[in-house]
């Protein structure tokens, strides 16, 4: 009874917010563009400043399922995605694994590790539910730095591309371009699909009011921990994809401060919007590309346009947009 009327106050939600495939007409402008903007921006921009855009993008899609949809706040989320970079780098150097299964070796580990560690964390909430995935994301750090195939502190070096279905090569930038832009889209869109789906319309309840939701007979912790796991191996797909672009694996990938910029990039570009965390990464990264000659002031200038949205643009660079317009980002 409790799951039907539920269902009832879910299923309107879930029809009004969407027009063509769960996109609004806004949503499916933004989407336009951004197809528009993967078709022709390595013909004018570097392809690989445009995957490393690309990859973190996705990383910030991933995590904004999470805290934007869900309520849950991870300063963990490195762990993910540097040991997807790890995996999928091992495999494709040692075993010779092709670029796409290479990626989802890196996925289903992410994922894997994703549930060991969403079952421990799920069961707190707010700061303690952070600082638990904080504590679980240093071990995996302190792991890398000690196992063999890790390499240590040289990290894993010298990843090949490898060729595609055993058949393209990937060695060239723009060949890797477009597989990088594929994954993602469809990464991109797989999020999008969960959101707009019944599933996500009970993730956002349970981000609203977690105990009214679990009187309508939900298990909501069943519910995070699926987000968690679908989150960390989104995660893992981004990370394993950055290791194939730049054929190196390394400590950087996972320590605690990545998961600090997966923050900044979905605050910077809206958190639960669906396009700000792209908008977000793109602006980071940018930032880090062009004023890398400016050395440790590009930390300082990231700390004030931080502080600057949190205090006068609170919804983010995207939801301040769809706010203005009157429409849903």
């Amino acid at each position: 009874m409790a799951s039907e009327t539920t269902a009832g106050a879910i299923a309107p939600v879930a029809r009004n917010e969407g027009g063509i495939w769960g996109f609004s007409t806004a949503q499916l402008a933004a989407l336009g563009v951004l197809v528009v903007f993967l078709g022709v921006a390595p013909f004018f921009l570097y392809p690989v400043f445009l995957m490393k855009l690309l990859c973190f993008a996705l990383f910030a899609c991933a995590f904004n399922l999470l805290i934007g949809y869900v309520g849950l706040l991870s300063f963990g989320h490195a762990a993910y995605f540097g040991m997807g970079g790890y995996i999928a780098g091992y495999t494709a150097k040692a075993y010779g694994f092709t670029p796409e299964l290479a990626v989802l070796a890196g996925a289903a580990v992410a994922g894997f590790q994703g549930w060991i560690f969403g079952w421990i964390a799920i069961r707190r909430q707010g700061i303690y539910f952070a600082m638990i995935t904080l504590a679980l994301a240093q071990m995996i750090y302190f792991v890398c730095v000690q196992a063999p195939f890790t390499g240590g502190e040289d990290g894993i070096q010298a990843i090949p591309r490898g060729d595609l279905f055993g058949s393209i090569s990937m060695a060239s930038d723009m060949s890797m371009y477009w597989f990088v832009a594929a994954i993602f889209l469809a990464g991109f869109l797989m999020i999008h699909r969960i959101i707009h789906s019944p599933y996500g319309q009970v993730l956002k309840a349970v981000r609203e009011n977690e105990p009214r939701a679990t009187s309508l007979g939900y298990r909501t912790d069943d519910y995070k921990l699926m987000a968690f796991i679908l989150s960390a191996t989104l995660a893992g797909v981004a990370g394993g994809v950055k290791s194939l672009v730049f054929g190196i694996a390394t400590l950087t990938d996972v320590h605690w401060s990545m998961s600090g910029e997966v923050v900044l990039m979905t605050l910077v570009g809206g958190l639960g919007t669906v396009f700000g965390p792209v908008v977000g990464a793109a602006v980071i990264v940018t930032m880090q590309n062009y004023l890398a000659e400016m050395g440790a002031w590009v930390t300082v200038i990231q700390g004030a346009i931080f502080v600057t949205v949190v205090l006068a643009f609170r919804r983010g660079i995207v939801g301040e947009i769809g706010n203005l317009f009157r429409v849903k980002l």
